[in-house]
């Protein structure tokens, strides 16, 4: 029986481990083999980079490989995103840097039950640009009724600073606005989404003076957690304690919970969800 991988070779034992698992005539190899999976040769070849150098990595010698070697690798390997988080750890001591993507249309059914669970908490499900891509009937009632809307207006920052009703909604809206702003400009850095929210950045600026100038700020911010109060047009004020939560295996996705802070206030958002169902 082999010894446990020591530190100072657990990237050579990760990186075997994939190579086995892997079908050699799936990738187009062919020949008889001695032992299943792909050969160093063969992983080297499709991560166009020098058998002796895969062989040095496997064996953990060289030293520490670049990040775009540890990609070139990943790709070769048909890496999952998590299986390629683990090869960065393991090979640099980080995570790789993020690459956004956009998220897929909708989420699982299983998620979206776990919103509906959540009778009485608005809750919602947004990306790293603040686009909302579910939410309960919580949210519908009490925040905004998402499902109306087309889906680019249902973006929070659009909201908070185009639509009247919104603003109106907001007890502190000066507050809400710096803290998006601010939270906004902080989830679009760790996402690397820059050049993908440069339109709604430019479409904000031209129309909301309030944006252009709290833009300016460079504030940036977590969105943890708080204190959110809201004037509800029936209702009148309700208070809530809202806390962001990271999806597992999904980067470009956080839910957002707003539990009623007091027995008032949760009793409010039952009269509402109450009338919203007659």
């Amino acid at each position: 029986m082999s010894d446990p991988p020591t530190d100072e070779n657990l990237l050579g034992a990760f990186l075997k481990e994939r190579r086995a698992r892997l079908d050699a005539a799936a990738f187009g190899f062919s020949g008889r083999r001695r032992t299943r999976g792909l050969r160093r040769e063969e992983v080297a070849q499709r991560a166009n980079i020098s058998v002796t150098w895969y062989t040095w990595l496997e064996q953990g010698r060289g030293g520490a490989p670049s990040a775009e070697v540890l990609n070139r690798i990943a790709r070769a390997l048909a890496l999952t995103d998590a299986e390629r988080e683990h090869l960065f750890l393991v090979g640099l001591g980080r995570p790789p840097e993020v690459q956004y993507r956009a998220a897929d249309a909708g989420i699982t059914a299983r998620l979206q039950r776990v919103l509906d669970t959540l009778e009485w908490s608005p809750a919602l499900v947004k990306t790293p640009v603040w686009d909302v891509v579910a939410w309960n009937r919580a949210a519908s009632a009490v925040l905004t009724d998402y499902g109306t809307l087309a889906p680019e207006q249902r973006n929070i920052l659009r909201l908070i600073f185009l639509d009247p009703r919104v603003r109106a909604a907001q007890m502190d809206w000066d507050g809400v606005a710096r803290f998006v702003v601010a939270a906004f400009r902080a989830d679009v850095a760790r996402a690397g989404a820059s050049a993908q929210v440069e339109t709604l950045v430019r479409e904000l600026t031209d129309r909301s003076a309030d944006f252009a100038a709290i833009w300016r700020d460079n504030d940036v911010r977590t969105h943890g957690g708080g204190l959110k109060q809201l004037r509800h047009p029936v209702a009148g004020e309700i208070a809530f304690e809202f806390s962001a939560f990271a999806v597992d295996a999904r980067p470009d996705l956080q839910m957002v919970i707003y539990n009623p802070a007091t027995a008032a206030d949760a009793a409010a958002v039952r009269a509402i969800i109450g009338a919203d169902k007659t």
